[in-house]
């Protein structure tokens, strides 16, 4: 089995190495300090289950891999829409792309079934830009629940979590799913092969929707969020709407709201990846994250107030972070 990580950041390159080390041709598209450092010593995991080396073939030129069974995108959803150049070497007819995303991803109503089948979320995949590049029915989902975080180039520290969902839009389990999660269980991790995938994106985005945005705006850790009585009061609602979404739609995550917040709660002083990435300039990736959850609600008839105000704030807040980026560049 050949597969093409394309960004292999923290996870991306914790991914790779597992399935290196299970035997797979693997090969980690990266670049800068962190594609030296692999190619000198291999991707070091540090991890609280053992820490080991891989040394996959490490490159920043896509088309010196060629085709390969499975791409596994750690890229931010951000970057979706300019990644054709870079994806399109590794494709054959049966090449599958597994994003590993956070938020709504763009293949939502592939295959869906019911009165939105097909229908395009503007928000996550403006004008068919995403769907040019990343066909749909190339998609298989990808629901993280691992936390890691590049310590220095080359160097992968895993804090927990071993699990990777995987699903096909339409629910069914195909050979392409199976044939990934035996090679990524065989590596070390947990990957079930999930027919309502979309149940486990709703799951993390109860956590992502709210925390990600209100981090961005207060610069608050998890704790902090979680401990301000007001605060946390605006937390509940949001989940409690984007349930009522999520309810719309057929699905039905089982967690409460409670239950989240007091596991995050339970994290402490972490800084979510929206306020990194502010901090370092980066652009927010929340369209996937809350803007998808407003438009959904928009066409399903849903009220959801309290996404809607921080949506327009942190719409703001992302809006000046791009055009300041571009000044400073």
């Amino acid at each position: 089995m050949r597969v093409a990580v394309l960004g292999a950041g923290a996870i991306g390159a914790y991914v790779g190495a597992a399935l290196h080390r299970a035997g797979a041709d693997v090969h980690l598209v990266a670049r800068g300090p962190h594609l030296a450092a692999m190619r000198q010593h291999g991707v070091r995991v540090l991890s609280p289950r053992g820490d080991f080396t891989a040394r996959p073939h490490c490159t920043d030129d896509p088309a010196e891999i060629g085709p390969v069974d499975h791409v596994f995108l750690g890229l931010k959803a951000t970057s979706y829409a300019a990644c054709g150049p870079l994806v399109a070497p590794l494709l054959q007819d049966r090449t599958s792309v597994i994003a590993a995303q956070n938020g709504i991803p763009w293949w939502y109503f592939h295959r869906h079934g019911g009165p939105h089948d097909g229908h395009r979320i503007e928000s996550v995949d403006p004008g068919g830009s995403v769907s040019a590049v990343l066909a749909p029915e190339r998609a298989v989902g990808c629901v993280v629940y691992a936390a890691t975080e590049l310590e220095g180039p080359g160097l992968v520290r895993h804090l927990e979590g071993t699990r990777f969902s995987v699903g096909e839009p339409d629910r069914s389990t195909s050979k392409r799913c199976l044939e990934f999660s035996e090679a990524m269980r065989a590596g070390g991790l947990k990957c079930p092969v999930e027919p309502e995938l979309r149940d486990d994106i709703w799951i993390k985005l109860l956590g992502n929707i709210s925390f990600n945005p209100i981090s961005a705006l207060t610069r608050a850790t998890m704790r902090q969020m979680c401990v301000h009585g007001t605060t946390r009061e605006v937390i509940e609602q949001m989940r409690r709407e984007t349930l009522a979404v999520a309810h719309t739609l057929g699905c039905r995550p089982e967690i409460s709201v409670e239950r989240r917040i007091a596991g995050a709660e339970r994290v402490g002083d972490h800084r979510t990846s929206t306020l990194q990435d502010l901090e370092r300039g980066k652009p927010l990736e929340l369209d996937v994250l809350l803007a998808a959850v407003v438009e959904l609600a928009a066409i399903t008839g849903v009220p959801v107030p309290t996404l809607r105000t921080v949506h327009a704030l942190s719409d703001l807040l992302a809006t000046r972070t791009v055009h300041e980026g571009r000044a400073a560049a």
